[in-house]
């Protein structure tokens, strides 16, 4: 299937079924979903995505994932409010990863940061770039 997609002109059309039967889903039933900010391009976080996570994110435009540590389906802003507006979800060339393009609202990171990457490897050092929820500047 994916070969058929890296072959396909622009505008081509595959049955979304089709295409879910053949993402290779790891032995856990996982595939990695990066969450980007779709205007600004800024990365917010990585989480996981079972096949039911994923058809609830298209079906409702909200952001749903696979919490490994919880073992269920994360509803992300269900607890904190600050929810993901889904604009858009693509696969990748060979279906091993999702980008969504989502609304951010409020922060992204369970610390309350805009987004989980905000620790900078500088030569040997890591350096923290944004406060936690509750700390100014």
């Amino acid at each position: 299937m994916f070969l058929k997609l890296e072959q396909a002109e622009a505008g081509s059309r595959f049955p979304l079924d089709d295409v879910l039967a053949q993402i290779p889903w790891s032995p856990q039933g996982l595939v990695a979903a990066v969450a980007v900010q779709h205007d600004s391009g800024e990365v917010l976080m990585l989480a996981w995505m079972n096949q039911a996570a994923l058809v609830e994110t298209l079906q409702t435009r909200q952001a749903c994932y696979w919490s490994r540590s919880r073992g269920g389906l994360w509803r992300k802003g269900e607890t904190s409010g600050n929810v993901q507006h889904v604009k858009e979800v693509r696969l990748d060339c060979d279906g091993d990863a999702l980008l969504v393009l989502v609304d951010q609202v409020g922060g992204a990171c369970h610390t309350g940061r805009r987004s989980c990457f905000y620790n900078v490897i500088e030569g040997d050092q890591v350096v923290v770039n944004s406060n936690p929820k509750g700390v100014r500047s």
